[in-house]
């Protein structure tokens, strides 16, 4: 959705559900194209109900107004044609319209108020809307929208925005949470908007998911100043009321008491909370238990940035009394710690021949392979010959934003968030015949998959979890050497270059290439595998697996996916 508008919680919001992490995804369940409507990967999440996701619309000429559309083609101050709606909040509805004056589209927000109100009501609500074109007119950052024009028809007040292309965060948490890298990011835009805001003396008051824009090119921004609270200026807010959503507002707010930037901070805190953890922690069944909830109760430690910065500034932002909250400063700081992506260290060669042992990977469509001479779990032939096997490049992670078409998903069996490209297949463990903890995604073509299994130390009875992240990968390597039959079609001695010297987030990892061609007879490839090794603090093993073919039109495209889905890997407990 495109400067959708926000929608503040009434009274009568029915909405409830427990405090705990969002569910992993239904298997074989993908979230919708753009544009259509979005599957349900994260059950009991409030913010995963199926939506119409607002496709990023091109200019339109006047014959292609959506006439279903009641005041469609209406002509405002003489120049701003309406097309569509976009959405709409509280305070009005916003138009995507063409200004045909200087052959621009752009987005008009109509004040939208109850005809049978009092004439002073009606007064405020159209002052609130002068308070927003002028609170936003008055910040100059790249992540607060544009005004352009305030047009005013019989009274009542119109604003004319940019249009933002793109949809809310609101709408982007529909479909999964948000990584503590990717996370941290967009905190950091909003920061910046709030702090531009602050220093004009303005505060927004209504910081939420719905109000934020995710943008073409990563940009972020922050809108519907439409109840800001402007130093010097009378409050509007009547007698007892207040405007915003509660479960975003500050306990000092809810006390009657006079907010600050600390307020709009509180706030950020609660969207931080939100986007990492898939729930909201205050929200209850109704307004008046929400706003018991925002001075009571303190919401579980966030668990997927749990001993990072990014939890660090959460639980700082999320106090209770304003005076204790960290300031802008400080949280700039812990958000661009946490937005970092992980250190590595230089790439060596090593090349290792040993005896045989056995290591676990998550393979291709879901099952789980063991490299050994037995299966752990057998794989049937055409899956072989479509997708087994893989290659992962020791190269330098990819550094910078998700590309276009990547999703992350947050699979909490595995306790990790996985980046893959938004078109692959996920498949996770049957628990009726298997009870490991692994995730596969897969490229409709079955050529490349994206695989993570996690070996729990309090599950290891038979103490095959090694002492590093080195010493597994070697253990695997030397399984890669050995003689037998192998599940991913792998002939004995397979080149392998290895790598036991990298770190992840700090810590030491490994990482190990194979390229070699299968044993199919009938049609032998090549194929390469790269394995990430990283053992946590707890002695859990983590296995990234990415594999596709060694030579061809898609090796190229396994190199991006490998250094993509590396780089953006994202543990939950380090």
């Amino acid at each position: 959705m495109s400067n959708n508008g926000g929608v503040p919680y009434g009274s009568d919001e029915p909405t409830s559900f427990g405090l705990q992490p969002p569910s992993p995804a239904v298997p074989g369940q993908q979230p919708g194209a753009p544009g259509q409507p979005s599957a349900v990967p994260y059950p009991g999440n409030p913010y995963a109900a199926p939506t119409q996701v607002v496709p990023q619309q091109q200019a339109r000429t006047d014959a292609q107004v959506d006439a279903q559309e009641p005041g469609a083609g209406r002509l405002i101050a003489g120049r701003y044609r309406l097309l569509s709606k976009l959405g709409h909040g509280g305070m009005g509805t916003v138009w995507r319209a063409k200004d045909e004056t200087v052959d621009r589209e752009v987005a008009v927000k109509e004040p939208r108020v109850p005809d049978h109100l009092p004439e002073r009501e009606r007064a405020n609500a159209f002052e609130r809307m002068r308070r927003e074109a002028r609170a936003a007119a008055r910040l100059d950052h790249p992540a607060v929208v544009n005004v352009h024009d305030v047009a005013v028809v019989d009274g009542q007040p119109w604003i004319v925005m940019e249009l933002v292309q793109g949809r809310s965060l609101g709408d982007a948490l529909q479909e999964g949470t948000l990584g503590v890298r990717e996370a941290a990011r967009v905190g950091l835009e909003v920061l910046g908007a709030l702090e531009a805001a602050h220093a004009a003396g303005i505060l927004h008051r209504d910081v939420k998911p719905d109000n934020v824009l995710l943008g073409r090119h990563d940009r972020v921004v922050l809108t519907d100043f439409g109840i800001a609270q402007i130093e010097g200026e009378t409050n509007l807010t009547d007698t007892g009321g207040f405007v915003g959503s509660p479960e975003y507002i500050a306990p000092e707010r809810v006390l009657g008491q006079r907010p600050g930037p600390a307020s709009d901070l509180w706030s950020l805190g609660v969207v931080l909370y939100t986007a990492t953890e898939g729930v909201s922690p205050f929200r209850r069944s109704n307004t008046p238990a929400t706003l018991q909830s925002v001075l009571n109760s303190t919401p579980a430690p966030p668990g997927s940035a749990a001993g990072g910065p990014l939890a660090e500034a959460i639980n700082g932002l999320l106090d209770k009394d304003p005076s204790r909250r960290p300031g802008a400063g400080q949280v700039r700081s812990l958000l661009e710690d946490a937005a970092k992506p992980p250190a590595t260290a230089p790439t060596q060669v090593v090349r290792i021949e040993g005896q045989q042992t056995a290591g676990q990977l998550a393979g291709p469509g879901g099952k789980g392979l063991r490299v050994g001479r037995k299966a752990l779990f057998g794989l049937g032939a055409a899956v072989v010959a479509a997708a087994v096997a893989a290659y992962l490049v020791i190269a330098d992670p990819f550094a910078g934003p998700l590309p276009d078409g990547w999703k992350k998903h947050h699979v909490q069996d595995v306790a990790a968030t996985l980046a893959a490209p938004a078109s692959y297949k996920q498949s996770t463990p049957d628990r009726s015949t298997d009870k490991g903890h692994w995730v596969t995604y897969t490229d409709p073509s079955g050529s490349i998959w994206i695989g993570l299994t996690l070996a729990k130390k309090a599950e290891d009875t038979n103490k095959t979890i090694k002492d590093s992240s080195a010493a597994e990968m070697y253990a695997d390597n030397d399984t890669f050497k050995a003689d037998g039959e192998y599940d991913l079609g792998m002939p004995e001695n397979p080149k392998t270059d290895t790598n036991g010297s990298t770190t992840y987030q700090g810590n030491k990892s490994a990482e190990n290439t194979v390229r070699y061609t299968t044993t199919d007879s009938q049609n032998p490839r090549p194929r390469e595998l790269k394995i990430f090794y990283y053992k946590s603090k707890a002695g859990d093993m983590y296995k990234l697996t990415i594999s596709y073919p060694g030579q061809g039109d898609f090796t190229a495209r396994g190199r991006e996916v490998a250094r993509t889905a590396i780089a953006n890997l994202d543990i939950d407990k380090l």
